[in-house]
């Protein structure tokens, strides 16, 4: 199966699933898995199954010609460079990084801001963006991912979250959904002026204020704080993302531009 209508998950996590939710009915789409427990939820939710216990480009090459490719599983220093040169016969590549190549540059940070080469635990993250880079992929720079599956408002209910210092420190965040709109956008878009773009929510703000508005919202005590040097060093960070570049070029407008609008139509949300 090829062709533009064709769309393929190089990883099947809670930002496939939600592009999947956006695209079902419009796109033929393909996903990838080591693992065959996973095909009947797969072929559930729309999804082809394409199982590869080992990464092969000789089998991913067979499916990707002039397809789009969403590649959003974590690097582990090999499997970039397996398949990246197999989707150069791709129409288009997104690549999902994180922000957390930016390290320790605090402040505001948008698509002109240079990478920390230094920064702790990213030199698997910017290899894998260097080799998706090198066959024309768009690389998105993601903060911190929340939805129905994952985000503070779980960390808080289920009392594992602890304050980075004084909760002082600055971050972004962005809704999954907005996330799988972006993408699927991208995708869509004639042309991108650029390769490399970061994109979050529109409001960054304080650790402090997050979680407080979240304890009352969803009446959770406050939690403990912890030294910052012991907090997971994805907490560490001071950092404010401007996402004015990307949303220009697509013409888009978040559907939650702040935490307040996405954290509360999931903690309204119907439970299942």
């Amino acid at each position: 199966m090829t062709g533009v209508n064709h769309l393929i998950l190089l990883g099947v996590g809670q930002v496939g699933r939600a592009v999947v939710a956006q695209a079902h009915g419009t796109r033929s789409i393909t996903g990838t898995t080591r693992d065959p427990r996973k095909i009947f939820h797969m072929v559930e939710s729309g999804i082809t199954p394409l199982i590869m216990p080992l990464p092969s480009a000789e089998v991913f090459a067979s499916v990707c010609q002039d397809a789009d490719v969403l590649v959003s599983f974590p690097p582990d220093g090999s499997t970039d460079k397996i398949l990246a040169p197999a989707c150069s016969i791709a129409r288009r590549v997104i690549y999902i990084s994180s922000t957390g190549v930016y390290g320790n540059t605090e402040g505001t940070i948008d698509d002109t801001t240079p990478a920390d080469q230094s920064a702790p635990g990213m030199e698997s993250r910017l290899q894998a963006e260097q080799t998706w880079s090198a066959i024309g992929a768009i690389v998105l720079r993601v903060p911190g991912i929340y939805g129905p599956d994952a985000g503070l408002h779980l960390s808080l209910k289920n009392g594992k979250y602890r304050m980075p210092g004084n909760g002082e420190r600055h971050s972004s965040r962005i809704h999954v959904e907005d996330l799988a709109t972006i993408i699927l956008t991208a995708f869509a878009a004639q042309k991108l002026l650029h390769q490399t773009y970061v994109i979050g929510d529109c409001s960054p703000c304080s650790q402090k204020e997050i979680v407080s508005w979240l304890c009352e919202k969803i009446d959770a005590p406050p939690p403990d704080s912890i030294p910052l040097a012991e907090a997971h060093r994805t907490l560490r960070g001071n950092r404010r993302i401007d996402p004015t570049r990307l949303l220009n070029e697509l013409g888009l407008s978040l559907k939650y531009p702040d935490y307040k609008q996405g954290y509360a139509a999931l903690l309204n949300a119907p439970s299942e």
